[in-house]
């Protein structure tokens, strides 16, 4: 059944979201005038899967879902982009503000796969355009390298510039690692602020250790990184940012993957404030992607 959102453009397409989904898919939705189209999810007895899509009001539909979660999430998002395809849809366009398994890029040790380019196959032919916030890429850069369809990667640094701006003045911004430093920069350079990267070195799956050069004179740092999970690096960036002398220290993050016990391991690393942006829905939600994603899907649907 569709919902309709006020004003609905003619002849526009539908936004079809699973329930998780549906908040910030309506969102979306009334800001670009679109129908929504809620997904049917019935679960059998032995774990199976039916989805059921909304009758289609356009031959392009747009179906968006972050990929949090992603063992249950992808087989259910590629079930229902086979209905949306069977129900007439010939151009489809997935928005996935969090997209997985995309760090995965390299075969580590004989006998393992290669994750993300079967992600990506999968996705990639299942849809015609996939837009996303972030991608967490290492040695590939862009997201058409390994994506057999059309793609959008959007930054999330201007968003969390403006929430640094907001929330203090003069303030330190900084990355956990030199791999960060060009999106460091950016957020930095928008929000005018200083900023500075340090050396990491990863011990473990839950075991970093941090260091910094010497630190501009701030009475306020902001930790910035795209994903944050066991909290381990963002709680080590933080008691090395003390040492240093910073009285303050708050946290940003795009993703919120957060495993358990990983917000007490943030503040007991002297953290005060950790706020990610809305991507993934979550507790610590304050910084909203929708500036980002309404351009470009203005664009793709006009």
């Amino acid at each position: 059944m569709l919902e309709n959102t006020q004003p609905v453009l003619a002849h526009s397409p539908a936004l079809h979201g699973f329930t998780d989904s549906l908040a910030m898919g309506r969102k979306l939705a009334r800001a670009l005038g679109l129908p929504v189209a809620p997904i049917q999810v019935h679960q059998f007895p032995d774990g199976e899967t039916l989805v059921r899509v909304a009758p289609l009001v356009n031959t392009q539909a747009i179906l968006i879902r972050t990929l949090s979660d992603p063992n249950t999430k992808l087989i259910e998002t590629l079930l229902a982009a086979d209905a949306l395809r069977r129900a007439g849809a010939r151009r489809l366009i997935l928005v996935a503000p969090y997209l997985p398994y995309m760090r995965q890029d390299a075969v580590f040790s004989p006998g393992e796969p290669l994750s993300q380019k079967v992600i990506a196959d999968c996705l990639g032919r299942a849809f015609d355009h996939i837009v996303t916030i972030e991608p967490h890429l290492h040695r590939v850069h862009q997201l058409s390298d390994v994506f057999p369809c059309d793609t959008t990667a959007l930054s999330a640094a201007p968003a969390l510039a403006r929430w640094i701006q907001r929330t203090g003045s003069r303030s330190l911004v900084v990355g956990p690692d030199e791999e960060s430093e060009p999106w460091v920069r950016a957020i930095a350079e928008t929000a005018q602020f200083p900023w500075i990267v340090g050396r990491k070195e990863r011990l473990g799956d839950h075991r970093v250790s941090i260091r910094f050069p010497t630190l501009p004179s701030c009475s306020r740092a902001v930790i910035v990184d795209d994903i944050a999970s066991s909290g381990a690096t963002l709680s080590v960036a933080a008691r090395a940012l003390h040492r240093e002398g910073i009285s303050k220290v708050d946290a940003a993050v795009v993703h919120a993957i957060f495993a358990p016990r990983a917000l007490a391991r943030i503040r007991a690393g002297g953290i005060r404030t950790q706020v990610s942006c809305d991507t993934i829905a979550h507790s610590t939600n304050a910084v909203s992607i929708l500036p980002l994603l309404v351009p470009i899907i203005r664009e793709l649907i006009s």
